[in-house]
């Protein structure tokens, strides 16, 4: 199944009884097998994977691993970016004094690479419209790529500064394609869903 997760859901339940709703906790509803097969921020909009069988989900799973389902997100950052396109290498790690943000770190961190391509460069507010594809897939990635390329993402709370997080009224964050093979023909997929902004 494909959906599309809103902006401000949660992709798991939480412990707290306040964090309870969410989009698996709504799919089980209707499809008590259903298990996400990756997830996304709580701000994050846009399209999901989800698994409707043990078989699926295994298959999905090794998909993940073997890095051959493709994503792609769209993102407005602060400024603008001065090269068209760009690959951004930044390792991230763990930091128990900064949790729940992490840091970009050459000695600790897990190699993390991210692709980018430049769509639109505006200018109220001076923004740019990026289209991002992560090769890797470590948590808060692309929110701390962006931070560490000086343009973070408008709307997000954890790696901008005051003036970018007011400058939106969410994480203007889009997961916008996802690329994989069908668990039982092979077939390979290519999914969309536009993004809203």
């Amino acid at each position: 199944m494909l959906i599309n997760k809103p902006s401000g859901l949660l992709s798991l339940s939480g412990k707290n009884p306040l964090n309870k709703d969410s989009v698996h906790f709504r799919l089980v509803q209707d499809f008590p097998t259903a298990n996400l097969v990756h997830r996304l921020d709580l701000g994050t909009s846009g399209i999901m994977l989800i698994a409707l069988s043990k078989l699926a989900n295994a298959n999905f799973t090794k998909q993940f691993q073997m890095r051959s389902v493709f994503k792609t997100y769209v993102s407005i950052v602060a400024g603008h970016v001065a090269d068209d396109y760009g690959q951004i290498n930044m390792p991230i790690a763990k930091d128990p004094l900064l949790f729940p943000r992490l840091k970009t770190c050459s000695v600790n961190g897990k190699p993390a690479q991210t692709d980018y391509e430049v769509l639109e460069r505006i200018q109220r507010p001076l923004s740019s419209r990026i289209r991002y594809q992560p090769q890797t897939g470590r948590t808060h990635q692309l929110r701390i790529h962006s931070q560490h390329m000086g343009h973070p993402i408008l709307g997000c709370d954890l790696y901008g500064t005051k003036q970018s997080y007011e400058a939106a009224s969410r994480l203007m964050l889009h997961a916008e394609t996802l690329e994989f093979d069908h668990p039982v023909s092979g077939e390979r997929l290519l999914s969309e869903c536009r993004s809203p902004f």
